[in-house]
């Protein structure tokens, strides 16, 4: 008989990094990798949430984007990345709406 897994991680709001670089990209504006990482690096800095070294910080933030483009919220040509506002904004009020929910659950 097989166990079933349950995903314990199935809950999970985006994390602080995805957060900032949707920050980011919600400006009307285009950006290559390394400007993106720098600003988001920066903010991050700001919050004091940059954790675990700058280089680890620099794969998260490369496979969280890569996550947002293959979510069809962010579009690249090339190496330039550009944010869809509307999208980006959807996204974001149902992350707050799930995190409005999971805090009521908990209460």
């Amino acid at each position: 008989m097989a166990i079933q897994k349950k995903n314990a991680f199935s809950r999970r709001l985006p994390d602080l990094v995805t957060e900032e670089l949707v920050t980011v990209l919600s400006q009307k504006k285009s950006f290559e990798f390394k400007q993106l990482f720098e600003i988001v690096h920066e903010n991050l800095r700001q919050r004091n949430a940059a954790s675990g070294g700058e280089e680890m910080l620099r794969l998260r933030a490369y496979e969280k984007l890569q996550n947002l483009v293959a979510r069809g919220v962010v579009k690249k040509s090339g190496k330039i990345y550009k944010g869809d506002s509307s999208a980006l904004a959807a996204m974001t009020a149902a992350n707050t709406a799930q995190a409005a929910a999971v805090a009521a659950a908990k209460s």
